[in-house]
């Protein structure tokens, strides 16, 4: 079964391929062949822009969190020996403060959809019955719609994709690189996410994107780059308007 012939998705499908179409061929008298990835731009900055709010109260969510560290300590201290009764009032702990431990997540689950969608318009050679011409247009040389994986395992191969891949590989590395030494996680004495290997696994985390890259079609990696990009600038500037204690520093 073709679950992209359930109505419901189609219609979005189809509606989101008009939208991104109509977007490039305004584009195009002014980016010429980078029509499409210019409108894949655009989108993922009116996304980033909307998620605005989300950000703020992520960064005043990590702030309420660096201000709690210091009662975590004592909860870990008090009952280390009754892992319930710890995780009971831990989450208490951060109901009565009006936080959450996973406030954090909001902003990707917030982007699935889109990065969902774009991979999709991106992948499949007809949209709701008709044929996809996104699938047409280029960056740089490059295939929106090519993957670098599937071009290195099926090809054909392509100078043009491998080195535009490489450019925005690199660009989340060091987007990632940054941020993991930027935003450390906040240690708490005797819990089990401040083990180093937990902390090791948690810095990996923030490379996962430009791995993550690698098998979605260009215009999704795109996207990527450009939110990643836009996560790191963005924190940086509600750091400094939401600082952390300078203990949790």
């Amino acid at each position: 079964m073709d679950i992209f012939a359930f109505p419901p998705i189609m219609a979005i499908l189809d509606a989101a391929y008009g939208a991104l179409t109509g977007l490039s061929a305004l584009l195009e008298p002014f980016t010429g062949a980078a029509a499409a990835a210019s409108a894949v731009i655009l989108v993922t900055l009116f996304v980033r822009a909307l998620l605005i709010p989300v950000g703020i109260s992520q960064a005043k969510a990590e702030q309420s969190r660096a201000k709690l560290a210091p009662k975590l300590r004592a909860l870990q201290k008090r009952h280390k020996k009754n892992p319930e009764r710890l995780q009971r009032e831990t989450m208490q702990l951060y109901k009565d403060e009006n936080t959450s431990p996973l406030a954090g997540c909001l902003p990707v689950l917030a982007q699935a959809p889109v990065v969902g969608i774009l991979y999709t318009l991106f992948l499949r050679t007809d949209i709701a019955g008709h044929p996809n011409e996104l699938l047409t247009h280029d960056l740089f040389g490059a295939s929106l719609g090519t993957s670098l994986v599937h071009m290195l395992t099926a090809g054909p191969f392509s100078l043009a994709t491998l080195l535009v891949y490489a450019a925005l590989i690199a660009i989340m590395i060091v987007v990632a690189e940054i941020t993991r030494r930027v935003f450390r996680p906040t240690p708490v004495d005797d819990s089990p996410m401040s083990s180093p290997t937990m902390l090791r696994m948690m810095s990996a985390l923030h490379y996962l994107t430009a791995v993550f890259a690698v098998f979605v079609p260009l215009a999704a990696g795109l996207y990527l780059t450009i939110t990643v990009t836009w996560t790191l600038a963005q924190r940086v500037i509600l750091r400094r308007r939401y600082p952390l204690p300078v203990s949790a520093g």
